[in-house]
């Protein structure tokens, strides 16, 4: 798995957003990339839902949110408005990109890992946890808790 302190590896993909995404034309801005393992299953769309929730106060710090799986372009479009995710959703469908992140698990489908990357494209942090919490609740504490409400 990626470690802290190495430069994110670039990738260019088809997302919901029905364009392709270039994480390197994020640079500038702090990036949550988070994985996740399957479209429209609880633990993924809780997660998705809650980043969702966060995505306008986040962008507004100058945080994009990505999320990535395995599904189709077409899942992850169906999947972004169910769960109202104004942000893109990669479809890694040649699971490269979990490969090189270290994330793909052995049923084929990537860990629910996220990402922390700075302005520079280096990740500075990564949350690992099953459960969906851990990675939004991180998001509020590394970016918007020193908001004031």
């Amino acid at each position: 798995m990626i470690e802290p302190g190495v430069q994110a590896p670039d990738f260019d993909a088809p997302t919901s957003k029905g364009q392709n995404l270039k994480l390197s034309s994020l640079r500038g801005k702090s990036v949550i990339l988070y994985f996740y393992p399957k479209a429209f299953t609880s633990g993924c769309a809780m997660e998705t839902h809650t980043f969702g929730e966060l995505y306008p106060k986040l962008s507004a710090q100058g945080v994009e949110v990505v999320g990535v799986s395995v599904d189709e372009v077409e899942k992850q479009s169906a999947f972004a408005a169910d769960c109202q995710a104004d942000f893109p959703l990669v479809a890694d469908i040649n699971k490269q990109i979990a490969k090189n992140y270290g994330v793909l698990g052995t049923f084929g489908v990537a860990k629910r890992v996220t990402f922390y990357i700075d302005p520079t494209g280096k990740v500075a942090e990564v949350v690992e946890s099953m459960r969906p919490g851990p990675h939004t609740e991180r998001a509020v504490k590394k970016y918007l808790s020193a908001m004031k409400p």
